[in-house]
């Protein structure tokens, strides 16, 4: 009888009332407290660059944008998607490279005996699935290879859907400042060979490859409490894929 009442509290507390909300923002807090801190900093962001994006028109003696409008203009949009499409693209390839790349004594590293897509038994799939298992993982055929691949190709259609938002909206602020200085706009296609959008696109890129590569080697020799990103703390800097 004591089996209901455990699967009670790991679904939340129950079925309503304060420990069932406690349970919510318990279960849900690493998503929800992120999530918050989001709104947080965009809104921040967004008052920060309407400010800046002022002061930029009034040196070109121009009349200033209303907040809504900045909201709703290039310049505020490529600076959102530009930072978007560098963490989407960081972790669609540490997805897919994790898959086969290692590091020896980094909990970011599988051990090293399990390079590649491992086993369908270690991946639980197919007539290895288990009754919890999501129902893809035993079905077999091209819904099961999607599923077991969907991760890496939701992260990998992010990245690129949040770049061509990228490309898009910075073809138009940058011909809008082409404008204002009484030179000629780009076309888009144009743009896309521009200084401008590469370098906006490889500062972030290699700044998010260097946290990656940094966070796989730092890992093998600090320790973080408590964190599953971190190896216990007792464990030996050679122990490989092993969380706290």
């Amino acid at each position: 009888m004591n089996a209901p009442e455990d699967n009670d509290k790991d679904n939340g507390g129950g079925s309503g009332g304060k420990s069932g909300r406690r349970g919510f923002w318990r279960d849900n807090s690493l998503t929800l407290a992120f999530g918050a801190g989001f709104l947080l900093v965009l809104a921040g962001q967004a008052i920060a660059g309407h400010a800046e994006f002022n002061e930029a028109l009034a040196v070109d003696g121009l009349e200033p944008l209303g907040f809504g409008d900045y909201l709703m203009s290039s310049d505020f949009a490529v600076d959102v998607t530009e930072n978007w499409q560098s963490e989407f693209l960081q972790f669609f390839l540490y997805v897919f490279g994790t898959v086969w790349l290692l590091q020896r004594g980094s909990p970011e590293s599988k051990e090293l005996h399990k390079a590649g897509t491992e086993s369908d038994r270690d991946q639980r799939m197919g007539v290895h699935a288990r009754a919890d298992s999501p129902r893809w993982a035993g079905t077999g055929g091209w819904r099961q290879s999607l599923y077991s691949r969907s991760l890496g190709l939701v992260m990998a259609m992010l990245f690129l859907l949040s770049w061509l938002a990228q490309a898009i909206s910075g073809a138009a602020a940058y011909g809008e400042q082409q404008v204002r200085q009484l030179q000629e706009p780009l076309s888009r296609g144009a743009y896309l060979a521009s200084a401008d959008f590469w370098n906006r696109s490889l500062q972030n890129w290699q700044s998010e490859l260097l946290a990656v590569a940094a966070m796989a080697i730092l890992s093998v020799y600090l320790r973080q409490r408590g964190s599953p990103e971190s190896k216990p703390v007792g464990a030996p800097h050679q122990a490989t894929g092993v969380e706290g």
